[in-house]
């Protein structure tokens, strides 16, 4: 399949048929012999800001720590729960208890055993209190008891399906206790070089240029990693990072950090790979999103004006070539069984944002100009469409009289700005929304999840009483038609209320040399721990 007749099949027949074309053009990467040796060289365009996925769920992090660091599973193509760090689990018939067997045998990089006082620990002082998804994810958990070294029961005081959906290494990262224990975790100086249980042990990290990580010779999967090593290099430059591949300089470029207008240039399927499995897990959104505390946009009128001034289908059109759909609402319409497209939407229409920020009280002067807002964004050695998406969206504004100033600082300024200073008006990037929207989508909207300092929570300062009610209700629902009512009902008053302008709902492609292989594709595997991954000798 060319990328020319992939993105027309995108565009008129959305991402679930691309997605299935491409899981069988990438059939040849699973069940091949796999071969010892070699370092595996990948980019992660912005250098993290650290390696604790526990108290930072941005995507550089976790690609990186997810082969040092584990969660009790990871997750098949379909979306399955399978063993990682945890060989069974089990939950009550009421839902109120859920019980794991951890695997045995298990070593942290330093020698210490692994043990269920490890997932104990991270999970009440990691996960419930530091953690972004985490007052949600986990708030139902009352009680963990340990039985044995290899058990652990958690105690709930409703019933919590959703927490099985995220107990893999991007959403629950199990952390060494006898390290973590009585210290400030989020200035641990272990969040830079973390010891984990997984196939690679960290070794360095030289600021500014790479992470080193080598293979663990006592991994508790007999006859892995196959790889010697893996380095990460930073590449903030997305033209560099196609000069890389075609180089052979690198082998993996995940996360969509190829521009989508060079992906001609890798067709060649005896030279490159294109796998869009890996993302599927996220259920992503790329979004604007409003500081609701600056005046104008603390109107709602003038935040509905925004969304009718920006065409969607044009932007998923120009920025992301059809790749991905149309986003309608905080569920992506890959969450199917909670998704709604019954909501309210804003069609292109000029005439009514003039018209709103006019009865908001924002005329425009004599010079057609009504105010001025700083977008920020993430792009900044990034992703190239967060960049694109802010100057489409400078230019959509002004049509309705509104400037737009467009900041693209390093990340982690980025994410001080929009999270603890709240410096900022409009900003864009993307969030991950999960297989469950009490894990990836309440978190945005939770008035209790307005958490200064904590990336990838409340961002807009968005508070709603009612809309907090349901959200709540929802995640204690056991009945199944009823928790999809409720759903429904929160996706609408959201997009009542717009706090954030839901644009695209992106698919996320991984570029790789053919040298390139794996045992299995996985749903997550933007996060695999790439134990299964080879590489074939050069020809």
């Amino acid at each position: 399949m060319s990328v020319q007749t992939l993105l027309h099949a995108v565009s008129n027949l959305g991402a679930a048929f691309l997605i299935a074309g491409f899981s069988t053009a990438n059939a040849q990467t699973v069940g091949d012999t796999p071969v010892y040796g070699g370092i595996l060289n990948i980019t992660v365009p912005t250098e993290p800001v650290g390696l604790n996925s526990g108290i930072n769920t941005t995507m550089f992090i976790g690609e990186v720590s997810s082969k040092i660091v584990e969660g009790l599973v990871a997750f098949d193509v379909n979306l399955n729960p399978v063993p990682a760090l945890a060989t069974k689990w089990e939950v009550s018939p009421d839902g109120l208890t859920l019980s794991f067997d951890l695997r045995q045998g298990v070593k942290w990089h330093d020698g210490k055993d692994f043990t269920a006082a490890d997932v104990e620990f991270t999970l009440k002082e990691v996960w419930q209190k530091l953690h972004p998804f985490g007052k949600s994810a986990f708030g139902n958990v009352t009680k963990v008891d340990t039985p044995n070294p290899h058990k652990v029961i958690l105690h709930l005081s409703a019933p919590a399906p959703y927490i099985l959906n995220y107990i893999n290494t991007y959403g629950a990262q199990v952390l060494p206790r006898h390290i973590y224990e009585g210290t400030d975790i989020v200035n641990n100086p272990y969040n830079t070089k973390p010891v984990g249980t997984g196939p690679f042990v960290f070794k360095e990290w030289v600021k500014g240029s790479h992470i080193r990580l080598e293979k663990n010779p006592n991994y508790w999967q007999k006859g892995q990693p196959f790889l010697d090593g893996i380095v990460f290099k930073f590449i903030p430059d997305s033209a560099a990072r196609i000069v890389a591949l075609k180089a052979g300089e690198l082998d993996v470029v995940l996360g969509s950090a190829l521009p989508v207008t060079s992906l001609q240039q890798f067709e060649d399927k005896s030279k490159y790979s294109i796998n869009l499995i890996d993302g599927n897990y996220l259920a992503t959104i790329a979004f604007l999103q409003f500081n609701v505390r600056n005046k104008p946009l603390s109107d709602v009128r003038v935040r509905q004006a925004i969304a009718h001034a920006i065409n969607k289908q044009t932007l998923l059109k120009l920025v992301y070539l059809g790749y991905g759909k149309v986003a309608t609402g905080p569920v992506p319409s890959s969450v199917s069984k909670y998704y709604s497209a019954d909501t309210r939407q804003y069609a292109p229409d000029l005439e009514r944002a003039a018209q709103l920020l006019d009865e908001a009280g924002y005329k425009t002067d004599k010079s057609g100009k009504r105010f001025k807002l700083r977008l920020i964004h993430d792009g900044a050695g990034g992703s190239p469409q967060n960049i694109r998406t802010a100057e489409f969206t400078k230019q959509a504004l002004s049509k309705i009289g509104v400037e737009v100033e467009l900041q693209g600082p390093d990340f982690a300024t980025f994410l001080r700005y929009v999270f603890t200073e709240q410096d900022y008006d409009m900003m864009n990037s993307s969030m991950h929304r999960l297989p469950d929207p009490t894990l990836g989508v309440q978190r945005i909207f939770w008035t209790q999840n307005i958490r200064k300092g904590v990336p990838w929570t409340n961002g807009s300062g968005y508070s709603n009483p009612k809309l907090d009610a349901i959200m709540e209700q929802a995640a204690a629902e056991p009945d199944e038609v009823r928790r999809k009512a409720l759903i429904k009902d929160w996706q609408q008053i959201v997009q009542e209320d717009v706090p954030l302008l839901e644009l695209v709902e992106p698919v996320w492609y991984t570029v790789s040399t053919a040298r390139f292989k794996k045992l299995a594709l996985q749903a997550d595997g933007l996060f695999a721990s790439y134990a299964d991954a080879w590489l074939e000798p050069k020809k």
